[in-house]
């Protein structure tokens, strides 16, 4: 039987966190502009573990960027640590961390990032295609996923026969399909209206009462509010991180 939820400050059902997830310790990140060094992370240090809802933010020039990058294993550390699931990333290879991308992150983009000549079936069906699963249990996980989000009757539309929430929902159940560690959501809401922004931030909380651990990266305070936990970055450095209000 899964654990009861415990409601938080505000109310809402909070997840007892689960094992470690991501272990960030002392992490900076350099980046060379010409002559001109740039300082994008300056010994960033932080937990996730599983079970856990959380909103990355910042201005822009916070470095809130790289920490996503950093976070869904697109880049590594110039200096200091950083474990996935107990496993030091930067002593991976390229094939090493395009698997864990593959398989242990679900990366849900601001701009959809579909297909656009496939159906939203083949596109959650992708992920499992690079995992190398037979074509039968692919489709059945595919469809079993969009029901999950609710398009079980939107599975045979294209990305230009759907509306931009239900594109989303398809850019979700792809994230989920591979049964990942860790959901990561860049700015999810940023390409919809402020209604369907909220349906989608509805269905973020349903994943999350469900066991998922959820990263969104966002500008946005109200979306960021959602989550049960909030760090804010500023000049590279970690500002705050705390309990959202």
């Amino acid at each position: 039987m899964a654990p009861s939820l415990a409601p938080d400050l505000t109310g809402r059902a909070t997840r007892p966190a689960g094992p470690l997830v991501i272990d960030i310790a002392g992490v900076t990140k350099l980046y060379k502009m010409g002559a001109e060094t740039i300082h994008a992370l300056c010994g960033v240090s932080v937990q996730i573990r599983r079970n856990e809802y959380l909103a990355v933010m910042g201005p822009s020039g916070s470095g809130k960027s790289t920490l996503m990058n950093m976070l869904g294993c697109l880049d590594t550390p110039t200096a200091g640590r950083y474990e996935f699931n107990g496993k030091n990333v930067a002593h991976m290879g390229d094939d090493e961390l395009a698997d864990i991308r593959n398989r242990e992150i679900g990366f849900v983009f601001q701009t959809f990032n579909l297909l656009p000549r496939s159906t939203a079936l083949a596109n959650v069906e992708l992920p499992l295609i690079y995992a190398g699963l037979p074509p039968a249990v692919r489709r059945e996980r595919a469809a079993q996923t969009l029901h999950n989000v609710g398009l079980g009757d939107r599975m045979t539309h294209k990305p230009n026969e759907l509306s931009g929430g239900q594109r989303q929902r398809v850019a979700v159940a792809r994230a989920l399909v591979n049964r990942p560690s860790i959901i990561l959501a860049d700015e999810p809401t940023g390409n919809l209206d402020s209604k369907t922004g909220v349906e989608i931030m509805a269905l973020f909380e349903q994943l999350y009462e469900q066991g998922n651990t959820i990263i969104v990266v966002t500008h946005e305070e109200d979306i960021a509010r959602h989550a049960r936990r909030i760090v804010r970055l500023r000049d590279g450095l970690i500002e705050s991180d705390g309990p959202a209000a």
